[in-house]
């Protein structure tokens, strides 16, 4: 049943975390503090993996990545070793919720949206993501809306400029120019343009989280007491709920409001260096023994005799080099289910830097995903440590395990739950509640729009 007014704001908060939200900071945070209570409110389970890409995607969608047909920001290229390819708007074939409204005559502003570059016609406003490579590109729909943005907020932030760099200051000062940033221009289209459906998200909170999540967690390996950084996290977090105040300000007392985040952070342990792992264990074969650490593609891999060989990042994509379907594989494929079995126990039981052993993730594609893209995903998702390990990428370490990243300085992991609020007009307050998927906002929001929800989309209407 649609909700009175059926208008709908939503304001995603790009890795915005429960236990900071709901818990640590409630009693600073008034303005979310008060949607908690005036509607529902719990963590959201994101997507596997919880990756920004594809996790709004899927958010908006309704989908699971096995039908979106990306897994990451960067996707292998099958049938290649190293050949990556970056997922775009070009690679959302889905329709996301903006999509569908528009279609049904509704009006619709969507700002700071990952994967919304390179935008597309709607019936409203665009103003892409991060992943757009600068404000010289068109970045808007419609074009003429640079200049509208110019005049109201002057150089537009898409993104900050390399949040992984020891130059703190300089990164924090970015971080809250970007949130102001996109917060008053949010104010000045929710003022000026006409919306049934109004999609804010804030990448704020994620690069905060990866530059400084060390200076405030007690428990982090390099939290060092009486820090300059110690209160900037939740110094940021107390003025980005002025914001959302500010913007709710606008909003009459009729409208939806959601706000949510694509996934959560926590402390990084380290990096766990799994090509040298794979080396160390036989499933992969270096011709010749490296000095140093390099990229894998530097390295002189002997593929003929390599059975698999793994992608870095917040989690690792591991691959087997399946004869016939990489170019020089190794694994017959009749062997193919045996071999994926084997690694897979073998991950299993890995042991971090101390000899504990590792709270171990091991995903096959075919048990998370449906849809006609499963081929495409890697052949085990693995989640080092629960994701508190991420994984190291390159080959040739001293060790198995580092504590500097190989792309720049790294606080923070990615965790498995976000948050979800929820305060519709028209039902009671219900509190906090479990079982919320990231699937679940595309039906929930098409709902409080008025609008069918197509029989293809995979969450459910998150009521009150």
């Amino acid at each position: 049943m649609a909700a009175r007014g059926n208008k709908v704001l939503v304001i995603g908060l790009d890795c915005a975390t429960p236990q900071l939200v709901f818990d640590a900071w409630r009693n600073d945070l008034p303005n979310l503090r008060r949607l908690m209570a005036e509607g529902l409110y719990g963590p959201m389970r994101s997507t596997i993996p919880p990756i920004t890409v594809p996790a709004w995607s899927s958010f908006f969608s309704g989908k699971n990545p096995g039908k979106l047909g990306f897994f990451g920001f960067r996707n292998r290229t099958r049938g290649t070793y190293h050949d990556m390819w970056i997922a775009t708007s070009e690679a959302v074939r889905e329709d996301r919720v903006w999509d569908i409204a528009s279609r049904a005559g509704k009006d619709v502003v969507v700002l700071g949206v990952p994967q919304t570059y390179p935008p597309k016609p709607l019936r409203g406003l665009m103003v892409t993501c991060f992943l757009t490579p600068g404000i010289d590109s068109e970045y808007t729909y419609p074009p003429a809306l640079k200049q509208e943005i110019a005049e109201v907020v002057g150089a537009y932030m898409l993104d900050v400029e390399g949040f992984r760099t020891e130059d703190k200051e300089r990164l924090l000062r970015q971080i809250h120019e970007m949130t102001v940033k996109r917060f008053k221009l949010a104010r000045h289209l929710l003022r000026t343009k006409p919306w049934d459906l109004f999609i804010l998200v804030e990448m704020g909170p994620d690069r905060l989280h990866h530059g400084f999540w060390k200076f405030f967690d007690k428990e982090h390996r390099k939290y060092e007491p009486r820090n300059p950084y110690e209160n900037a996290t939740k110094e940021y977090y107390v003025a980005l709920d002025r914001e959302v105040g500010e913007l709710l300000s606008l909003v009459s007392d009729d409208v939806n409001v959601i706000v949510c985040s694509d996934h959560g952070a926590k402390r990084m342990e380290g990096s766990f260096n799994v090509n040298d792992w794979l080396v160390q264990t036989g499933f992969m074969t270096l011709q010749e023994p490296l000095s140093g650490p390099v990229p894998l593609k530097e390295a002189r891999v002997d593929w003929r005799r390599t059975k698999a060989w793994g992608l870095g990042g917040y989690f690792s994509r591991v691959f087997l080099n399946v004869a016939g379907r990489e170019p020089e594989g190794a694994v017959n494929p009749g062997q193919y289910d045996q071999v994926r079995e084997e690694l897979r126990e073998a991950l299993l039981s890995i042991e971090d830097d101390r000899g504990r052993r590792m709270n171990t993730k091991v995903y096959r594609p075919q048990d998370v995903y449906s849809g006609p893209y499963v081929w495409e995903a890697p052949d085990l998702i693995v989640y080092f440590d629960d994701l508190y390990w991420r994984a190291g990428g390159d080959v040739g370490n001293r060790s198995l395990y580092s504590f500097e990243t190989e792309i720049g300085p790294d606080d923070a992991v990615h965790a498995e739950d976000g948050i979800f609020i929820l305060r519709r007009p028209d039902r009671a307050p219900t509190g906090k509640v479990s079982g919320v998927q990231i699937y679940d906002g595309a039906p929930t929001i098409l709902a409080l729009l008025g609008l069918p929800v197509p029989a293809d989309m995979e969450g459910r209407i998150i009521h009150l």
